[in-house]
């Protein structure tokens, strides 16, 4: 689909529409940060049990006032403090919540025995459970730190050990509107098992306001081992005060539950007292209101992870959507070429011989393409069929209208007129056509000499106004070429097998296509009402009830953008025009017959692949760096190798039924990676561009010259012509020249 340019296509205003791109800029570091504040509270939290203590390692600097002490840390001046419990006293604390399940079964059976205990929170489930945080303080009960993570203070660095204390803490401010300075640091134990890893983990801690409080009884309720074993390492062996770790949450907590409410009513009838560890232990200010700055800080902080677990949750929900239409993209296609492989390229009877074929007039509008005008033009008249070559020049600035004149090729007319655009330079050659087939070719492709005999096959049935012919690129240098080689082959060729097959081929390429003359009239020409005037004439014909088919063995070669610019430039073009054709022909869906065929299939096919998949391709790509931090990377580099594995299957097949060589897929992972994004990037665009109301200009491609005729093939006889539609004079070299002021 080349482009024109012509004065009549401008932007409705002045201003290029550059504010999504500043969107981009913003949302996209949003998401990402989003998606980090998830994998690091998901997928850097401590799993491990609190009871699971490492063997402590050497112990040489710390005080003996710790290992000797009491179970309470108080680090926080410059001499270390410790407390314990009162006698015959048990501090009963629960770690790791709070739970939706477990922690109001715990509640109702403590306030059923009347009794108090310190929860030991983890941060990232006070983010994911503020209102039973509440509860918690509202029923009297005391509320320490216990980290953002569940990380081990003692393995990580200063500067994320100030991170899991300062959030943890602005997460409870923001959520109940108050502070503790009681914290639990996870995977601690007993005071004489402190370490010199631990201690200065410890005073780091009291560095930040905290008093550590440690256990002397474990009930390890994290084993599971069943209520019995609960209650009875949970009662005290003297009449020491004791500080009880228990569990609301991190696993099935039942067992605890149940022998919570037998070992309550045991230690009240033996005497001992049960509640927090600021009753049990006389430890005042504790806990207390946050400030007003505190809260708002808070509650930014909630909200701010509250929406990174939805947008965390929604990509989920995309990349799934994603993953379902690529694989079912793949599969369909291939089934459907399968399908229409057996069914053959005969299914219209065989080639015609050249003594069979009608005369043809083949339409190859022009502007500024001198580059390639020598090799279209002789690849046209060598054909092994009659042809009537009509060129349009379209107000070319270079010497296009002289070159072709000075070829002096039979049967090749040359009409100038005005620059008016593609579509207004192809109705010109319709109007002048003598012939009732019409193939229309762009200024930058050659044909191979059968091309024309092949797109003729299809005409002998009646409903057949359109063959789309098989475009493949000729300048495959480089890995640009070789992607678009690629992209061709596997994602346009496969498509219109497909769309061949479902009788909803939503376009014939400008690069090579044949038309009943009488079609295109009776559909008014080609529209310049969108910049894929080929897509929008192909969904014009379908829903006037022509059928239009694939033929593979017609072969064109055109010239593929060279410079990463060009290729943006093109397909924004070609993105923007279908998006303009497919909301134009947008009726074809409550149509019925062969129209409402094409508005079913054809325009859900385009909405789901080409504009809801690569849509949501950024997903995919932020959550494989997502997967490759925070997740196994083994298990992500696993799936997208299978992902790989399933287009690198498909590909296969389909350059197998091209004839294509494998060689160039050896590209196609660097595809994925550089050529996928662009390609993205461009629908992106386009749909904003669509969303705001902005038209485009026709923006015309670099040509190279990169195409050469084939030589070696004597030109057929000219088909006869009709007087030329137009005045004009004719040359020494046989070619018309003339003008069109209106070409329809």
């Amino acid at each position: 689909m080349p482009s024109h340019a012509a004065p009549r296509h401008r932007t409705v205003r002045d201003v290029k529409p550059r504010a999504h791109w500043v969107l981009l800029v913003v949302l996209l570091p949003t998401l990402l940060a989003a998606l980090l504040v998830q994998g690091y509270a998901r997928h850097m939290f401590g799993t491990a049990a609190d009871g699971s203590v490492k063997p402590s390692g050497e112990a040489g600097t710390v005080p003996s006032a710790v290992s000797d002490g009491g179970p309470i840390v108080d680090a926080r001046g410059d001499q270390v403090r410790t407390l314990s419990p009162e006698r015959r006293t048990v501090a009963l604390t629960f770690d790791d919540g709070p739970d939706p399940r477990w922690t109001p079964e715990i509640l109702d059976v403590l306030a059923e025995h009347g009794v108090h205990a310190t929860f030991f929170v983890v941060g990232t489930q006070i983010a994911d459970h503020p209102g039973l945080t509440r509860r918690i303080l509202a029923e009297g009960h005391e509320i320490g730190m216990h980290t953002f993570t569940h990380t081990d203070l003692g393995q990580i660095g200063d500067w994320r050990r100030g991170f899991e204390l300062r959030e943890s803490q602005l997460i409870l401010n923001g959520a109940t509107g108050t502070t503790s300075s009681l914290l639990r640091p996870p995977y601690s134990s007993t005071p004489d098992a402190v370490d010199d890893v631990q201690w200065r983990a410890l005073e780091s801690v009291g560095g930040a306001g905290y008093v550590s409080v440690l256990s002397t009884l474990d009930s390890e309720d994290w084993r599971r081992p069943g209520v019995d074993a609960i209650v009875a390492n949970s009662t005290p062996t003297s009449d020491a005060g004791e500080i009880l770790l228990m569990h609301d949450a991190g696993g099935d907590r039942s067992q605890t539950v149940a022998a919570l409410d037998e070992l309550l009513p045991q230690l009240k009838a033996s005497g001992v007292r049960v509640g927090s560890v600021g009753e049990t232990s006389g430890l005042s200010a504790a806990t207390g209101s946050a400030s007003a700055v505190q809260e708002w800080q808070g509650r930014a902080l909630l909200l701010a992870f509250n929406a990174s677990t939805w947008v965390l949750r929604i990509f989920t929900v995309l990349l799934l959507a994603a993953g379902a239409l690529a694989v079912g993209r793949s599969l369909l296609l291939v089934v459907a070429a399968r399908r229409h492989r057996r069914r053959g390229t005969d299914r219209w009877g065989p080639v015609p011989s050249r003594a069979e074929c009608p005369p043809v007039t083949v339409v190859v509008p022009a502007f500024n393409e001198s580059a390639g005008i020598e090799a279209a033009v002789r690849s046209l008249v060598a054909s092994d069929v009659p042809v009537e070559v009509i060129v349009v020049d379209d107000g070319s600035t270079d010497d296009t209208a002289a070159l072709v004149e000075s070829l002096a090729l039979p049967g090749v007319r040359l009409i100038r007129q005005q620059n008016a655009g593609k579509p207004a330079a192809l109705n010109t050659g319709i109007a002048a056509a003598s012939h009732e087939i019409v193939v229309m070719v762009d200024g930058d492709t050659v044909f191979e000499p059968s091309t024309i005999r092949h797109l003729l096959i299809p005409f002998r049935d009646p409903e057949v106004g359109a063959v789309s012919g098989n475009a493949k690129v000729a300048n495959r240098g480089g890995l640009l070429g070789r992607w678009q080689h690629i992209e061709y082959v596997v994602g346009f060729n496969l498509d219109r097998r497909l769309f061949d097959l479902a009788e909803c081929m939503p376009t014939v390429p400008g690069a090579i296509g044949a038309f009943r003359r009488s079609a295109l009239l009776a559909v008014g020409g080609v529209s310049d009402e969108t910049l894929a005037e080929d897509t929008d004439l192909t969904m014009a014909l379908l829903r006037s009830g022509w059928r239009v088919v694939y033929q593979e063995d017609a072969r064109a070669w055109t010239e593929a953008p060279a410079t990463l610019d060009a290729l943006w430039r093109q397909r924004y073009r070609w993105c923007y025009g279908t998006l303009q054709a497919m909301w134009k022909h947008r009726g074809a869906y409550v149509q019925g017959g062969r129209a409402g065929r094409f508005g079913r299939r054809g325009l859900t096919y385009l909405t789901l692949f080409q504009v809801l998949l690569p849509l949501l391709a950024p997903v995919v790509d932020v959550f494989a760096i997502y997967g490759l931090i925070f997740l196994d990377p083994v298990n992500v580099i696993g799936l997208w190798l299978a992902f790989l594995a399933l287009q690198l299957a498909t590909s296969v097949y389909a350059f197998r039924l091209d004839g294509e060589r494998l060689a160039p897929l050896w590209t196609l992972a660097l595809q994925q990676v550089v050529y996928r994004q662009l390609m993205y990037l461009v629908v992106i665009q386009s749909v904003w561009t669509s969303v705001a109301g902005v038209r485009l200009r026709w923006q015309r491609m670099e040509r190279y010259g990169s195409l050469r005729a084939p030589e070696e093939v004597e030109p057929a006889a000219a088909a006869p012509t009709r007087a030329p539609a137009h005045a004009g004079s004719t040359t020494p070299t046989g070619a018309s020249v003339g003008t069109a002021d209106d070409p329809r």
